[in-house]
């Protein structure tokens, strides 16, 4: 499959533009043309028009005090219309806001943005020091449990799509996706969930488990984890306890949007 960028249909503008919106983390407080020009791998001249242009729109707002740019009032309206749009999240809100208390983990919710995975909630124990992962933070596609989730969990097709975004530098590291993903979903059909361990030679600290869930309003997966550090939830305990769990809030959360199990549209 052809990379996007090659089809004439191709909005090269466009694409751009939402390079430099998708170029600010929830920790920023303003970024500089020349920071959104490193960050996006731009022309320093190619950013100062788009961010001129987004902030005439409102999509970037430009402080007077520091001169740098912030999320203007626009991108925060079309942001809150983005997820008010996503129905199935008010059932999940209290599957997962009870799981994080009751497994004293951090439970995350991620999308695919691009190449990575980008968190869109999250749900902190009540009384428990947990994991610091934020709204807004990316994942790599290699190492994390909710990557192999959602590899596990794509179909063929969406597997072809994503492997044509891959630069090749990343497709050599990753090898064979068809093999990762054959693999990832092996497991997660002998379990539930996939897990992943952490460690200082793993991609995360945190142990971490993970299922992949096809909401009504998606076209593709998204991926509940739970995550925590080896000495508030070891290995054992989030295979035997916590990911078993995830899993059971993820079957009540399809029945209660009236989906079918994720891993019956893999082969769609």
């Amino acid at each position: 499959m052809s990379r996007p960028e090659h089809d004439p249909r191709y909005a090269t503008t466009l694409a751009r533009g939402l390079s430099v919106l998708r170029a600010f983390r929830t920790s920023d407080d303003g970024l500089s043309n020349a920071e959104i020009a490193q960050r996006t791998g731009l022309p320093k001249s190619t950013v100062s028009r788009l961010t001129w242009t987004l902030g005439a729109l409102g999509y970037l707002a430009q402080s007077d005090r520091d001169d740098r740019f912030r999320p203007g009032p626009t991108l925060v309206a079309v942001g809150h219309v983005a997820a008010a749009s996503l129905s199935f999240l008010v059932p999940a809100h209290d599957l997962m806001a009870r799981l994080a208390d009751e497994t004293g983990t951090l439970v995350v919710l991620a999308v695919r943005d691009g190449t990575r995975l980008v968190l869109i909630r999250t749900w902190r124990p009540r009384n428990v020091s947990s994991i610091w992962l934020d709204v807004g933070q990316r994942l790599g596609l290699k190492g994390f449990s909710s990557a192999r989730a959602f590899v596990a969990a794509i179909t063929p097709a969406e597997l072809g799509a994503l492997a044509a975004l891959l630069p090749p530098s990343d497709t050599a590291q990753f090898g064979n996706l068809g093999e990762l993903r054959d693999r990832a979903h092996a497991e997660l059909v002998a379990r539930g969930f996939v897990f992943t361990p952490g460690g200082p030679d793993e991609a995360a600290p945190y142990n971490a488990v993970s299922v992949p869930f096809r909401g009504p309003d998606l076209a593709e997966p998204v991926i509940f984890t739970c995550g925590a550090l080896p000495d508030a939830a070891d290995a054992l305990r989030m295979q035997t306890e916590v990911g078993p769990r995830l899993a059971a809030a993820v079957r009540s959360l399809e029945t209660m949007t009236g989906r079918a199990s994720t891993l019956s549209r893999r082969e769609a």
